[in-house]
């Protein structure tokens, strides 16, 4: 579902594609496998998630917009301190991007951007409920958009006395930049219309900014059990949003595979991931393949107290933001040199394990 005035590219900083060829350029081609769940050792994704509990919700579209913006904040911030989780109930309550019944990725970062801020999930934790469902205890919970369900907290139970307030002061992340890839797309020259190009252009959003969202078939991977999907004979029409956060190649047949994060659970596929030969466009993958950066996140609150008294509009506020620290993202689109370095260093990284990896196999035959 997109609507009919949505903006679905707002940028002016230069693509990683642009500036980071992968073909040819001595020291700088693109490795054949990566992924941000294993960097040195380190997994710089957020928390998988399953948007079908504590019932049905079709918010595929916000799961895996928010969980890439989620991981490029925690890239940003190389992966130190508590994860910042991203509350994609307020997308539900408050965003024009969708609903349960369907949404949008690029519309999810035209909300965030317009609105300016999204919280953190602790503001407005996933119940799976939009103003328009009835499932579950849906048709009992309110979720229209006021100030009460974009961040707030409840003091004690209700028999005791207790209520629940707005907070109006509290942690959250901004986008900055946002926009789309397509394998459909016009190129500026003959390369970008093969599926090269758009294989190109995904591999180093990926690798320079991290991971992306991404539209899918989901009717066929209802029932994958693992391995590399490369069935052909399905269509390209798409219904369902994951994220791409790597790459990998196929030992058996050497071919380039999507590394997908789904929404549906860890009990799910590959502990909730799956792979997808990429290049083809199976199921649809590289048709609409949305990115964005951050603008700014917290990184010191303001301190609410427990029952939010003095967060809530009720006291004076006039000073509480000087005591509130935001870090700002930098994109790596202003160093190029120093995205060149990193590949270049890693790229002799997975040549000494190659040649490691070949020292040990020979000594075993030996």
């Amino acid at each position: 579902m997109i609507r009919d005035d949505a903006v679905r590219q707002s940028y002016d900083k230069p693509l990683p594609h642009t500036y980071l060829k992968g073909y040819g350029d001595a020291g700088t081609e693109l490795p054949d496998d990566f992924t941000w769940a294993n960097v040195n050792g380190v997994s710089y994704l957020t928390h998988s998630l399953n948007q079908h509990l504590p019932q049905y919700c079709g918010s595929c579209w916000a799961h895996g917009s928010v969980s890439a913006l989620a991981d490029r904040i925690k890239i940003a911030r190389l992966g130190t301190g508590d994860d910042i989780n991203l509350s994609i109930q307020y997308i539900l309550n408050c965003g024009d991007a969708g609903s349960c019944h369907g949404g949008y990725h690029t519309s999810t970062y035209e909300f965030i951007k317009k609105s300016g801020f999204i919280p953190f999930d602790t503001c407005m934790p996933y119940i799976a409920c939009s103003k328009e469902s009835t499932d579950g205890f849906c048709k009992h919970v309110d979720t229209t958009c006021n100030k009460d369900n974009i961040c707030r907290t409840c003091d004690t139970f209700a028999g005791m006395g207790g209520s629940c307030v707005q907070i109006d002061h509290f942690p959250n992340a901004t986008v900055e930049e946002y926009g789309e890839y397509s394998v459909y797309d016009d190129g500026d020259d003959d390369d970008d219309k093969e599926s090269d190009g758009i294989v190109h252009k995904i591999q180093t959003e990926i690798y320079v900014r991290g991971p992306v969202a991404a539209t899918i078939n989901a009717e066929p991977i209802v029932d994958y059990k693992g391995g590399v999907f490369a069935d052909e004979s399905h269509s390209t029409g798409t219904n369902h949003i994951v994220s791409i956060v790597g790459w990998g190649t196929d030992d058996d047949t050497d071919e380039l595979y999507w590394i997908i994060r789904n929404s549906w659970g860890q009990y799910w596929g590959e502990m909730g991931y799956m792979r997808l030969v990429a290049g083809k466009n199976l199921l649809g993958i590289e048709s609409a393949v949305a990115w964005a950066t951050p603008g700014s996140f917290t990184v010191h609150n303001f301190p609410c107290s427990e029952d939010g008294k003095n967060c809530n509009g009720k006291d004076d506020t006039t000073d509480q933001k000087a005591t509130i620290a935001t870090q700002f993202y930098q994109d790596p689109s202003h160093d190029v040199a120093a995205v060149k370095r990193r590949l270049k260093a890693d790229n002799e990284a997975n040549r000494r394990l190659r040649n490691s990896s070949s020292n040990r196999a020979r000594a075993l035959r030996a």
